[in-house]
C-alpha cells in the first residue's frame, strides 16, 4: 500500500461499522409486534419517513381516522437513519433536472416544495421534535472550470424564470465561506435547504403519531398484499391487517405491488463521519454558516457540519448490486471507505490527521428520473410513492400527500402535476440492467476525468429520459 493510502486508512482504524444517526442516545425503544389481526381505516407500511409523513398527515387530516403502521425492523433504521440530513424543497432532485422532464409544471412544483418544506419546519417546531433542524441552505460547489459555467448557466436560467433565492459566489466568496483550495466557485441556495439529525427526525414523527393514536408495529414485516371484501388484508409474520385503504412506504424494498418493482433498483451510497473536530481545525475550514454543501461533478460528493462540530462526507461511489437485491451485505464497503477517506483530505489538505468514527452505508431507492413518481392499485384502495433516489428527507413528506390524495379518489393540483400522472421508464431486466448501469457509471466517471463531455452513450440516455446518479 501506498504511503498516502497508508495514511487514509489510518484515519479510518478507530471508525466504527453502524450509521452515526442510530447511536444517538435519544433512541426510543422498539415497540411490539403485530400478534393476531388488525382491523383498520388506514394501513401504513413503512416506518420510514414515507410511512411516518403519511399515517401523521392521516390523522391530521382526519383525527377519527384509524391508523396503523407496520415496520419490519425499527423506525428509521433504513434510509431515514442513513442519510446525510439534507432536507431539500426541491421534489425534481434539483432545478436543472425538474426543467429538464417538466418545465411546463416547474413554478408549482418549486411552489409546492417550497411550501412543503415550510411544512416541514412548522412540524418540527408544532411537535417538538428535537432533530437539530436549521434552515442553513446548500451550496453547490464547482470544483472543475466547466462545472462553474454550468452553474452560472443555472444561476441565469434561474433568474430568467423567476427563481430567486440563489446565489452565485465567486472562488473568494465560496472560501470566505467553506476553505477547500478545489473549490472554484458555488451556487448558493439560501432557503431551499435545512440540515438536521435524520434519525432524530424520524423518531420524533413516530412520537407524534402515537400522539395523535397511530397504533405502530415494529419488526412486523409485511409479506404480501391481497384483496379482503372491500379492503385489503396485509400478512405479516405472526397475523394480519384488514384495512379499508393501504398506504405503501416501502421504496428501495419490493414492493408489495408486483408491477411497480421494475421502476426502482437499490444503490449502495457511503459515508464517513469525522470525529469532532478542535477549535484551531473549525477555524481553518470556516463554515460559520454551517450549510450543506455538494460537488458539481457526475460522480459527486455530499458533506456538512453536525451540530456537535463534526464533519459527514459521503457519496461518489454509487454501487448496483447484480440482480438489485437488498442486501446486508452491501451496507459496508471498505474499498469505498478508502476511497472517501483520500478524497475528504484532498479537499481538507489542513485537515490532516482528523480520524473517522464512523463508517456505513445503505440502499437509495434509485429510479430513471431520479425522483419520486406516484400511483394507485387495487381499484384506488392502494398507493404508492417511491424513487426519490437519494432526496427524500424533504420530499417524502409531498409523496405523502399524494398518496393521501390519490386514496381518497380525489383530484387535486398535486394529482393533476405532470409529475405524479406520468411514471418514469422502468429499469430491464438483468443482465441488461447490470450492463447499462455499469456503461453509464463509466461514462460518468470518464465525463469527469474529460470536462464534462458526455459520450454517445450518455448523450442517449439523455434522449431517453434514463440516467444513473450518485
Amino acid at each position: 500500500m501506498a504511503p498516502a493510502a497508508m495514511t487514509f486508512a489510518s484515519s479510518l482504524s478507530d471508525a466504527q461499522p453502524v450509521p452515526f444517526w442510530l447511536e444517538d442516545p435519544g433512541k426510543p425503544a422498539a415497540l411490539p409486534a403485530l400478534t393476531g389481526d388488525e382491523k383498520t381505516d388506514l394501513l401504513v407500511v413503512g416506518g420510514g419517513y414515507s410511512g411516518l409523513w403519511t399515517a401523521l398527515l392521516a390523522k391530521e387530516r382526519d383525527p377519527r381516522r384509524d391508523v396503523v403502521l407496520v415496520e419490519g425492523r425499527e423506525v428509521g433504521w433504513a434510509a431515514s437513519g442513513r442519510n446525510g440530513g439534507f432536507c431539500a424543497a426541491s421534489l425534481t432532485h434539483g432545478l436543472a433536472n425538474g426543467l429538464a422532464r417538466w418545465p411546463e409544471d416547474m413554478a408549482r412544483l418549486e411552489e409546492f416544495g417550497a411550501r412543503n418544506l415550510d411544512a416541514i419546519e412548522a412540524a418540527v417546531a408544532r411537535y417538538g421534535i428535537d432533530c437539530d433542524f436549521e434552515r442553513t441552505g446548500e451550496i453547490d460547489v464547482a470544483t472543475e472550470p466547466y462545472q462553474l459555467d454550468e452553474l452560472r448557466a443555472l444561476h441565469e436560467e434561474a433568474g430568467r424564470l423567476g427563481f430567486g433565492g440563489l446565489e452565485l459566489l465567486d472562488r473568494d466568496a465560496v472560501r470566505a465561506e467553506v476553505d477547500s483550495p478545489t473549490f472554484l466557485g458555488g451556487l448558493w441556495d439560501r432557503e431551499g435547504v435545512a440540515m438536521l439529525h435524520p434519525a432524530r427526525l424520524a423518531w420524533g414523527l413516530k412520537r407524534a403519531c402515537l400522539g395523535l393514536g397511530v397504533r405502530i408495529y415494529e419488526n412486523t414485516r409485511a409479506l404480501d398484499l391481497s384483496p379482503a371484501g372491500a379492503g385489503t388484508a396485509v400478512r405479516t409474520p405472526y397475523g394480519r391487517v384488514f384495512a379499508r385503504r393501504v398506504a405503501l412506504g416501502t421504496n428501495v424494498f419490493p414492493s408489495l405491488v408486483r408491477r411497480i418493482r421494475p421502476y426502482t433498483v437499490p444503490v449502495y451510497d457511503y459515508a464517513l463521519m469525522t470525529e469532532p473536530l478542535s477549535s484551531a481545525q473549525r477555524e481553518s475550514v470556516g463554515w460559520h454558516n454551517r450549510q450543506g454543501l455538494g460537488d458539481s461533478a457526475n460522480q459527486f460528493h455530499y458533506f456538512r457540519i453536525t451540530g456537535d462540530g463534526r464533519i459527514l462526507w459521503g457519496g461518489y461511489d454509487a454501487v448496483y448490486p447484480y440482480g438489485g437485491k437488498v442486501s446486508a451485505e452491501m451496507d459496508h464497503r471498505p474499498e469505498t471507505y478508502l476511497k472517501l477517506a483520500g478524497q475528504f483530505f484532498a479537499c481538507f489538505p489542513q485537515l490532516e490527521g482528523l480520524r473517522f468514527t464512523h463508517a456505513w452505508g445503505g440502499a437509495i431507492d434509485t429510479c430513471s428520473r431520479f425522483s419520486a413518481f406516484f400511483g394507485a392499485a387495487h381499484g384506488g384502495r392502494v398507493a404508492y410513492a417511491a424513487g426519490y433516489t437519494g432526496l427524500g428527507v424533504g420530499a417524502t413528506r409531498f409523496g405523502a400527500e399524494v398518496m393521501l390524495d390519490l386514496l381518497a379518489g380525489e383530484r387535486t393540483e398535486r394529482t393533476e402535476l405532470t409529475m405524479v400522472r406520468k411514471k418514469p421508464l422502468p429499469f430491464p431486466p438483468e443482465p441488461v440492467a447490470w450492463a447499462g448501469i455499469g456503461l453509464t457509471k463509466w461514462s460518468l466517471a470518464r465525463a469527469d476525468a474529460r470536462g464534462g463531455r458526455r459520450n454517445l452513450w450518455l448523450r442517449t440516455m439523455d434522449r431517453l429520459g434514463l440516467g444513473f446518479d450518485s
